[in-house]
């Protein structure tokens, strides 16, 4: 009867791959207040300096932050940023096995400073280093042990050394053997050391860079040339910063994606938000286009932030109903995003029967259930087998409510992961509490 609108609700548990260069990002943050006697500088008075891993460790953090498990491969240096990086990451729950430590390298650091909300200033500490023949050896032989599960493989090239052509090759190669699909987001200007990648995602500048054209070439023969000289790649995507984002096929179709921020803050890391919203996408069963759109909202949250921001599945789905309402509505099927929406967030349930149609009495019970600014959200469970799509409907408009479960084997597990603060129960104009979740199950259903 009602459609799950969203497709961000089918995410469910998956288990991915990150290979790339693991970088330290460090943002510094204070305030202006004068200009230095010693030179015509500003300033920064700091109050805060936090530390996280950044490049593909950024990545990282947010496939954690959108419920996936991550087995990362990498390289950092024998210093106290690499070791920071590896605490950091191992603290998120991620597999750090596959990151070797090479006392031949100098971690990359990456200092911002940031007064009043805008950054000023990055200061960068980075060598290149190429890996040696041993080290890449190492890596190649840990590849089939650590990603033999993963449902995607995600590249994360900053062209730091670590990924070369043959560590490349040998990912991708043992990706076909097991039908993984691979996303890169590429360095540089030759895809072809990608060739064989599931998508390739160039912002427009390495896209045009890549394919030898002028930048007033049409965007449709640039991604001609790079299918034409990077060989079996499905997917072209090109992220286009505030236009937007252009996926091409190898079969020639276009597809325009247009951004959707309400403001731009900062373009920090939102590259990498889109690599791990592709990933995950791909690895929960969704198509590339709906992927990408998920990609595109999730790109338009990150650069509203400042640095390189963490989306997690609260903030898609917050983003999601505010386009559309029909995004509350959940059956069971679809109940691992619901329960990542609302972690670590106090809701409470209201049983209802659509065939009492909405009344001045229900009105009020659900705005004295969601009171503004309380935090709390409010669930409706709808106890009839066949209810009325346009009560669903109706309710789903309501800004008070925040969600609406159709099944009862919905709720019990949601109930069964997440404890609901309060139940209650609509019986004629009166609001019942009720002390458990199984007293609003074991109530009769009603057939609509």
């Amino acid at each position: 009867m009602v459609k799950l609108i969203g497709a961000f609700s089918f995410f469910k548990r998956v288990r991915v791959g990150v290979i790339g260069d693991l970088m330290h990002d460090i943002y510094t943050t204070g305030k202006v207040r004068r200009i230095s006697p010693e030179a015509p500088v500003s300033i920064l008075h700091a109050q805060k300096e936090e530390h996280r891993p950044g490049g593909a460790g950024n990545v990282v953090l947010n496939l954690i932050s959108l419920g996936a498990e991550v087995v990362t491969m990498g390289r950092v240096g024998a210093d106290s940023a690499g070791s920071q990086i590896l605490s950091l990451l191992k603290e998120e729950g991620s597999n750090v096995e596959g990151v070797m430590v090479d006392s031949k390298f100098t971690t990359p650091v990456k200092n911002r400073f940031i007064a009043d909300g805008q950054q000023v200033l990055r200061v960068d500490f980075e060598n290149v280093e190429p890996i040696t023949e041993k080290a890449e050896q190492q890596i190649v032989e840990k590849i089939p042990e650590l990603f033999n599960d993963v449902q995607v493989i995600a590249i994360s090239d900053y062209g730091k050394g670590f990924l070369s052509r043959s560590l490349l090759m040998a990912v991708i190669e043992f990706a076909k053997t097991k039908n993984i699909p691979v996303i890169v987001d590429p360095k540089g200007d030759d895809f072809t050391k990608y060739s064989g990648a599931t998508v390739i995602k160039p912002n427009l500048s390495e896209a045009y860079a890549a394919a030898k054209l002028s930048n007033d070439a049409p965007l449709e023969l640039v991604a001609q040339e790079i299918f034409k000289k990077s060989h079996h790649i499905t997917y072209l995507m090109i992220t286009r910063s505030e236009s937007g984002i252009s996926l091409f096929t190898k079969e020639g179709e276009h597809f325009e994606f247009p951004a959707r921020s309400k403001e731009i803050k900062d373009v920090t890391g939102a590259g990498d938000t889109v690599l791990a919203m592709i990933t995950i996408a791909l690895a929960s069963g969704l198509d590339i286009k709906s992927s990408v759109q998920l990609a595109n909202i999730a790109a338009g949250i990150a650069i509203e932030r400042l640095g390189c921001a963490r989306i997690d599945l609260a903030d898609m789905s917050h983003r999601l109903l505010e386009c559309d309402v029909d995004n509350k509505i959940f059956d069971e099927k679809h109940l691992f995003a619901l329960e990542q929406a609302l972690k670590d967030k106090p809701y409470c349930i209201l049983g209802l029967h659509s065939a009492d149609g909405m009344s001045t009495a229900l009105f009020k019970s659900i705005r004295s259930l969601s009171p503004e600014g309380s935090g709390t959200k409010l669930i409706i469970y709808i106890r009839d087998s066949n209810p009325e799509e346009e009560f669903v409907s109706l309710l789903s408009s309501l800004a008070e409510i925040d969600f609406v479960i159709l099944k009862c084997e919905s709720l019990k597990t949601l109930c069964g992961a997440i404890e609901p603060q309060d139940i209650f129960n609509m019986e004629d104009t009166q609001l019942v509490r009720l002390e458990h979740v199984h007293d609003l199950i074991s109530l009769p259903l009603g057939n609509t």
